[in-house]
């Protein structure tokens, strides 16, 4: 893709969150991979506002320096870590959906009380532990919970990520996940969800290999 392409791309796939009710004003933040650096929202800006100049380029050489009439988004040190330590990864989505937050606010996973947890890769939508928004910290959390073998976390007390070969594919994560926060709180106040065994989940993670959004 072009720079403007994914300058683009990057705007509406904003849009599309906040239509889709999974964020609101300017509290989610994206990143897309580009040349020797990453494309990234800026900070405080209205995603109604954006505008493919705003997106600012910040390279995989000095993360201190940018490229933008706006710095980057206060969330700069995990896009670029996880860019940086996971080739392939194309795309970093963050975004505060609300079952998704709820849940994160209490600190658990979501378990595998449904098979579409598979698609975070494992067999749960983890939790990485808390640390200050922006902060390195936050930054290691997220790495060492996703190098347990998942695309997508939870963020303790703060939101979700997802991790993809491209942002169409990040979103619908971003969109299955939101989904499955919301069976699991509504599954709650009927009873007490029933989590799939290991050896079930393990047969379907198996039959997720070819299952799901494909790369295009």
């Amino acid at each position: 893709m072009s720079e403007l392409s994914i300058r683009k791309d990057i705007i509406e796939t904003c849009l599309k969150m906040e239509s889709l009710g999974i964020n609101q004003g300017t509290s989610g933040n994206i990143s897309h991979r580009y040349k020797d650096g990453m494309l990234i929202t800026p900070s405080g800006v209205a995603y109604d506002e954006l505008k493919p100049k705003d997106i600012v380029f910040v390279s995989f050489s000095d993360k201190n320096s940018y490229i933008g009439e706006y710095p980057p988004s206060s969330e700069l040190d995990f896009h670029f870590d996880i860019l940086v330590a996971k080739p392939e990864v194309n795309c970093v989505l963050h975004n505060h959906s609300t079952y998704a937050t709820s849940i994160a606010m209490c600190r658990e996973d979501i378990p595998s009380y449904h098979y579409m947890v598979a698609v975070t890769g494992g067999d749960r939508v983890p939790c990485a532990k808390y640390a200050t928004f922006g902060s390195k910290e936050l930054s290691q959390n997220i790495i060492d919970t996703l190098n347990e073998g998942f695309n997508s976390c939870l963020l303790a007390n703060h939101g979700l990520v997802t991790t993809a070969v491209n942002l169409k594919k990040a979103l619908w994560l971003a969109v299955e996940i939101e989904n499955l926060a919301r069976g699991y709180i509504m599954a709650k106040q009927v009873g007490k969800p029933k989590k799939l065994s290991k050896t079930e989940m393990a047969k379907i993670l198996k039959k997720f290999q070819t299952y799901g959004l494909k790369n295009k």
